[in-house]
């Protein structure tokens, strides 16, 4: 239980820092309101409850140890963080945002849920990161479902997070939505994603 209690503290701590995710789930959130927020953080848990599965079956070594098969995830994996940051970039050049007025979106959570999977399950760092860090707090002879346990724990904790800032987006959207504020927020929002895919790009994983 004290590494239990450990590994909690360390996955809420991580789940805090901005990286693609957070991303996602602020331009999905300004773009289609709490419903595509929403469902772009559910996307993000499948995903991390997917990889998390995997690292604890002992797949996903196999992925990070066939060279040829990582590389493509990876590759895969920057040029959709590529194109989730060329669109908001493309919508604060031109300054036209149709759904400022608040309109229904009846394609909002399945973009939503697409793109926060997506983003997350073509990341190698997230299965990285669980045959990295899953072993420090466990051992090497921790049984499957333990293994299991805790990456599905990291991935509850970061729905919860990822819900709680698409709450406060959603609260301040009257402010959010305008115009020139939005522009803005596009532009980091866009500069963000191209960034992390540099950085993937930059690196094996």
């Amino acid at each position: 239980m004290s590494g239990y209690a450990s590994f909690v503290l360390f996955a809420a701590v991580l789940v805090l820092v901005p990286g693609p995710d957070t991303a996602v789930v602020i331009r999905n959130t300004l773009a289609g309101g709490r419903r595509r927020g929403t469902w772009s953080a559910l996307g993000i848990a499948a995903s991390n409850a997917v990889q998390g599965t995997a690292a604890a079956a002992g797949l996903a070594a196999v992925v990070v140890r066939v060279e040829p098969l990582f590389q493509a995830i990876r590759w895969l994996g920057i040029a959709y963080l590529v194109y989730l940051g060329v669109r908001p970039l493309r919508s604060a050049v031109r300054g036209e945002y149709a759904d400022l007025a608040g309109a229904p979106d009846a394609g909002a959570a399945l973009r939503g849920l697409r793109q926060g999977f997506l983003s997350n399950i073509t990341n190698p760092k997230v299965l990285a990161f669980y045959l990295a860090v899953l072993p420090q707090f466990l051992g090497p002879d921790a049984a499957v479902p333990v293994l299991a346990a805790f990456a599905l724990t990291h991935a509850v904790i970061g729905v919860v997070w990822s819900l709680v800032l698409v709450a406060g987006l959603h609260r301040a959207r009257g402010v959010l939505t305008r115009r020139p504020v939005r522009r803005a927020l596009d532009a980091l929002t866009g500069c963000a994603l191209l960034g992390f895919g540099a950085r993937l790009a930059a690196g094996r994983g």
